[in-house]
């Protein structure tokens, strides 16, 4: 007897509901907290798992910052998205698309530098690892395609600038000296930096 992909049995319901309960509580105990003042064990006990059963979703911190911020990020991404559908001029649309993840990074300082961390330097073969990349290729792609309104814009031009634009957006974002900077100082530190790529 099978089961219905619609219809997930009762097990895959029971994964389901632990993996939502593990990500709300990290998500509630990092934002009240910062991810260096809280334990696995704290996070465990939110989420009424044991620690075994924790780490089968999540090996370490930096796996479960990276459950719970790439869903803050894609669905910032899409914001971004549909913000720049809208706005016509290429520099405005890019910027349009990037503040809602310059907001999303800045909710807490610390756990969105850490997730910028792990997302470079994390282990390659986790999931949530994975899944963070994909979504910055994601937000390349949305770039690309801003980009590439302008026709004098060859697809390989303008995805190459894509991914500069990106990393433009994560060093500024991750570096030191932006770490009291609000939402709008980062966002006018980026557009100054692709203002000058674009007309270069």
């Amino acid at each position: 007897m099978t089961t219905d992909a619609r219809h997930p049995g009762r097990r895959e319901r029971n994964k389901q509901e632990k993996r939502e309960r593990i990500t709300s509580a990290a998500a509630e105990l990092f934002a009240e907290h910062g991810i260096d003042e809280v334990t696995t064990q704290q996070i465990a006990e939110r989420a009424d798992v044991g620690t075994g059963t924790l780490f089968l979703y999540a090996k370490t911190k930096g796996e479960l910052l990276l459950l719970v911020q790439n869903t803050h990020y894609a669905i910032a991404l899409q914001k971004g998205i549909d913000a720049a559908s809208s706005v016509a001029l290429t520099l405005d649309a890019v910027m349009a698309l990037l503040y809602p993840i310059i907001e999303c990074n800045r909710v807490q300082v610390d756990n969105g530098r850490t997730y910028l961390r792990e997302m470079v330097f994390g282990n390659a073969a986790d999931a949530h690892h994975a899944e963070a990349l994909g979504i910055v290729a994601d937000t390349e792609t949305a770039i690309t395609a801003i980009l590439r309104r302008d026709t004098g814009t060859g697809e390989e031009r303008a995805a190459t600038r894509a991914r500069i634009v990106s990393a433009i957006m994560f060093l500024t974002m991750a570096a030191d000296p932006h770490v009291e900077s609000t939402v709008d100082e980062i966002a006018a530190d980026v557009r100054e930096q692709i203002a000058a790529l674009l007309d270069a």
